[in-house]
């Protein structure tokens, strides 16, 4: 997509656009043998992703750390239409135990699940470590669905296998991973306070979410796995991701309107990778505007994928023997 088609909203070769919105590039699509989870669905495009993906009969487990916020979630959508499935349940991305707490009460359900929507993210936020001792933003948006992916993948081939449905994982990224540091991910340095930059920290992260679907895409084909991984850049939003910068945002937002998308328009590339049939086998690509798009260098960089992935693995191994 080039800059003219981004600022008027031309459709692009998918048939859409930066102005085109969730409902739209999911019309007359049938989800209803469909189970997704999705992690951050309680507010902002994780709200209409959901809300979208309920009115085409999905149902959508939320997967959200401030359960107040979540079944507000629920009840809006089930006021606008009461046949709609959606449950919720806690979970916090920068904590391994309750990830794999989720992990365990999620296949207690007994469900299917067809689509992970990693969705959940924090940006621009001060220094600090999570409670496994890794840089939180690197934590919560690369390291958490890193391991909440590995727990339910096994339930994902089962019912790719057992229904012979493609199932697909979506990992929200952004344009700002051509931002961050100068190798890309720094492996040796990633608690480093004195190198944090909290920008940098935000664009090594949506690096991250680019290289780990890429990795993934290539032992899904490598297994044989009908399964496809892809990642997307859902636009410019002014959400509560922006609570750290919001001043910033709004000064940069009043120069640069033209290029800011509203909240449907912002959840429509996530909803049209993980429910288009044109779509179908179709896997390690980056999206954005509901077209490919070329990432950056580093984002294309296999070896830098496979290192992410063996460095992702030691934390986490490093987090459960503490």
């Amino acid at each position: 997509m080039n800059f003219l088609s981004l600022v008027t909203g031309r459709p692009g070769p998918s048939g859409f656009g930066s102005a085109s919105t969730a409902e739209q590039v999911t019309q007359g699509i049938d989800a209803s043998s469909l189970t997704v989870l999705i992690t951050g669905g309680a507010s902002g495009i994780g709200l209409e992703t959901t809300r979208v993906l309920a009115l085409r009969k999905a149902h959508v487990i939320i997967a959200a750390r401030n359960m107040d916020a979540a079944n507000e979630a629920r009840q809006l959508i089930l006021k606008e239409d009461g046949n709609a499935r959606v449950d919720v349940l806690k979970l916090d991305l920068s904590s391994a135990k309750s990830i794999r707490e989720f992990a365990v009460n999620f296949n207690a359900l007994d469900l299917r699940l067809n689509i992970l929507i990693n969705n959940a993210g924090i940006m621009f936020c001060p220094y600090q470590l999570s409670e496994d001792g890794t840089e939180m933003q690197f934590a919560t948006n690369h390291l958490g669905h890193f391991l909440l992916t590995n727990l339910l993948l096994g339930n994902m081939k089962d019912t790719a296998r057992t229904t012979g449905v493609e199932g697909r994982i979506v990992n929200l990224s952004s344009v700002a991973h051509i931002h961050t540091y100068r190798d890309g991910i720094q492996f040796d340095n990633i608690n480093d306070k004195n190198r944090y930059s909290d920008k940098r920290a935000y664009g090594q992260s949506k690096l991250a979410n680019i290289l780990h679907v890429k990795e993934l895409s290539r032992r899904f084909q490598e297994e044989g796995v009908n399964i496809t991984a892809n990642a997307v850049h859902p636009g410019l939003i002014m959400t509560n991701l922006f609570k750290y910068s919001a001043v910033l945002m709004r000064f940069l937002k009043f120069f640069s309107f033209f290029l800011w998308k509203n909240v449907p328009q912002g959840a429509a590339t996530t909803c049209y990778v993980a429910l288009h049939p044109s779509l179908k086998g179709v896997s390690g690509k980056y999206y954005a505007d509901c077209n490919d798009l070329k990432p950056s260098a580093f984002a294309r960089d296999e070896a830098l994928a496979r290192n992410l992935w063996d460095f992702s693995n030691k934390l986490i191994t490093s987090a459960s023997k503490a």
